[in-house]
């Protein structure tokens, strides 16, 4: 299919969901995150000198590189001289440090230059090298300066000479994958083939035997240790990726090496390497995602485990790793143009990616579990217990990953809401505003007018410079059993046209078009399969794109008490003061009564049940009027 998306400078959005939450990311996130940088050292680490304090950190360079990633996608949206001049300070010091040959990391550089790729598996230098590609082909494409894109391109090339099948090369990758989609947008922006090569060589040689791994720390002296999550799962270096049949191991890891392999496949027409990918995408999400799109089921290893193992209270759901998937359903829906991925792409980024901050955009969370409580992620000693604490966000982390990554992805988000294919327009997902687009030759402009995601109704205007032959496709999400349509007033049946999730609209359209959807949404109870035995008896709701979850500032203490009724009425409710306006479900449910427990702990049970109201809010909203408990799941009766 090989849909291409429209660069986010193309789309626009105007309202009431996206619009604020894009800009509070642009005037509130972004300058905060940079002032957490320049407060902990990221920012000015180039300065460091031998015998001070708080020198470079191995990733450092990534969490800077994201930071960069996210300036661009805003100078591209929103022109700004000041920002311009801090990311090109930025920018000037990272180049400052570059090796003769190219080289570029910091810490490397600066802390244990010989050490320089000595330990692929843990040193973080491939890596970090991918999110500043990532931001160099970024920062060129918003502000058209080659500088930062040069000096990346010099560390590609530098890269390149260093690993590979040829004599004398190193046939090593990264114990954490990330540059293998890095070099594939560095190809695309600069069409330097052996960048293509170079990820595609990264791809093919992980997993083989020997395993580079144990070649390189037996040069080092020292015993291959295990890690947490098991061996070299964890590193995705446990066998090729074409063989692998289960999605294991550090989920962000495994999540980031499936999209640029996707990405490779697509490039090289590889149909033997997308078939992995395919299957690679069945095991996430048909056997080892949470229902709010979040991966990694355990914190101990940060990773999947098996099929349906999903426990909720100490569920990891990393927010890296649900950005993750939406990068990985992003290239398999440009790949495939199938409506399944954009499904899980937007359950992903409304559920498992939103809940990761705050509205006032400054609190984040690092794990995203599906249930809360003071006792849930009590750290052990040792840990870093910001990263683990699930009942209130953090301003910062030692482990920076997951805030970077949110300011990037919310930074250029119109990419992922349309694609263009030959003669065709894809609209994904749904939410005010306007793009423009080259179809069939010419430019189009779609506006939509909506109230989604708490309103399915989507009215889209088409409108080519010239009338033109072109298909208009619509996503149908999963998640909606009656979808309605009109074109110009008349009556589509939606069924008729349906083709892999997306109703498809092929005629001659001209300035004035206008397409009615309506996508009706309901208040669904939603059950998990009777093999993921932390959900059984328990439902779900769900309504549209978004996951509901109960929390203690609605309906008291003891979530785990209340339960819902089979036949009980759930009604959705417009809350315009509540959590920045938004809507509720709200119902009648039961609970045990609590008196007359005294000082016992256990007794035969005989407590009466007493009506209650329950009140649900989305997924992710929760965590916003201070810490409490939270349940996603609810017994019922």
């Amino acid at each position: 299919m090989n849909l291409r998306p429209i660069p986010h400078p193309r789309v626009t959005f105007n309202d009431r969901f996206w619009a604020p939450r894009i800009e509070t990311n642009r005037l509130v996130t972004l300058p905060i995150e940079y002032e957490q940088c320049r407060k902990t050292g990221r920012i000015g680490m180039w300065t460091w000198k031998p015998g001070r304090p708080n020198p470079p950190h191995i990733f450092w360079d990534s969490d800077v590189a994201k930071w960069l990633e996210a300036a661009a996608g805003s100078l591209a949206t929103h022109p700004d001289r000041g920002l311009e001049r801090q990311a090109d300070a930025v920018i000037e010091g990272l180049a400052g440090i570059q090796m003769p040959d190219g080289y570029l990391n910091t810490h490397y550089a600066l802390v244990e230059p010989e050490k320089r790729w000595t330990n692929l598996r843990d040193g973080h230098e491939l890596y970090c090298a991918g999110h500043l590609m990532e931001a160099a082909v970024a920062y060129f494409e918003a502000t058209g300066q080659r500088r930062f894109l040069d000096v990346m391109c010099r560390y590609a090339d530098c890269i390149a000479d260093t690993f590979g099948p040829r004599r004398g090369q190193r046939r090593g990758y990264c114990g954490h994958p990330e540059i293998e989609l890095a070099l594939m947008r560095l190809y695309r922006a600069t069409g330097e083939r052996r960048y293509f090569e170079l990820a595609r060589f990264f791809i093919e040689e992980r997993g083989r035997q020997p395993c580079y791994f144990e070649v390189e720390a037996r040069a080092r002296g020292e015993t291959p240790p295990r890690r947490q999550g098991g061996g070299h799962e964890y590193f995705q270096a446990h066998a090729p990726l074409r063989e692998q049949r289960d999605a294991v191991g550090h989920a962000v890891r495994a999540l980031y090496l499936y999209s640029g392999a996707t990405d490779v496949a697509a490039a090289a027409g590889d149909a033997g390497l997308m078939a992995a990918c395919r299957r690679l995408w069945r095991s996430v999400t048909e056997r080892r995602m949470y229902v709010t799109g979040g991966a990694g089921s355990s914190r101990h290893g940060e990773r999947f485990t098996c099929d349906y193992d999903l426990p909720n209270e100490l569920a990891y759901a990393e927010t890296c790793a649900a950005i993750a998937l939406v990068f990985f359903a992003q290239r398999m829906l440009a790949a495939e143009g199938n409506g399944i991925y954009a499904d899980v792409l937007e359950r992903a980024l409304y559920n498992g990616v939103l809940s990761g901050v705050d509205l006032e955009g400054r609190r984040f969370f690092y794990a995203n579990p599906l249930t809360a409580h003071p006792v849930s992620y009590a750290a052990r000693p040792g840990e870093d217990k910001g990263a683990h604490t699930a009942l209130d966000r953090q301003e910062w982390f030692g482990c920076a990953c997951c805030p970077t990554n949110l300011v990037r992805l919310l930074a250029s988000l119109g990419q992922y809401f349309y694609g263009i294919g030959p003669r065709a327009l894809f609209v994904h997902l749904y939410a005010g505003g306007e793009a423009t687009a080259e179809v069939a030759g010419q430019s189009v402009r779609v506006t939509q007018t909506t109230d989604y995601p708490w309103d399915g109704r989507v009215r889209i205007a088409v409108d080519p410079a010239r009338p033109a032959a072109f298909t208009v496709a619509l996503r149908i999400p999963g998640w909606c059993r009656a979808a309605r349509l009109e074109v110009n007033g008349r009556p589509v049946a939606a069924a008729s046209c349906l083709k892999r999730g997306y109703a498809r609209l092929n005629r001659v359209w001209r300035a004035g078009d206008r397409i009615e959807l309506n996508l009706p949404m309901p208040v669904e109870r939603i059950e998990a399969r009777p093999e993921v035995r932390s959900d059984g008896g328990r439902i779900a709701l769900q309504r549209g794109p978004l996951v509901y979850c109960l929390e203690e500032a609605d309906n008291g203490p003891h979530l785990a008490d209340i339960a819902l009724p089979r036949d009980a009425a759930l009604t959705a409710r417009r809350q315009p003061k509540l959590l920045g306006g938004c809507v509720t479900i709200e119902g009648r449910g039961c609970r045990r009564a609590t008196r007359g427990w005294g000082s016992t702990l256990y007794r035969p049970a005989a407590s009466p049940r007493v009506r209650v109201g329950v009140r649900a809010v989305p997924y992710f909203l929760w965590n916003n009027r201070g810490p409490g408990e939270m349940r996603i799941w609810i017994g019922e009766t």
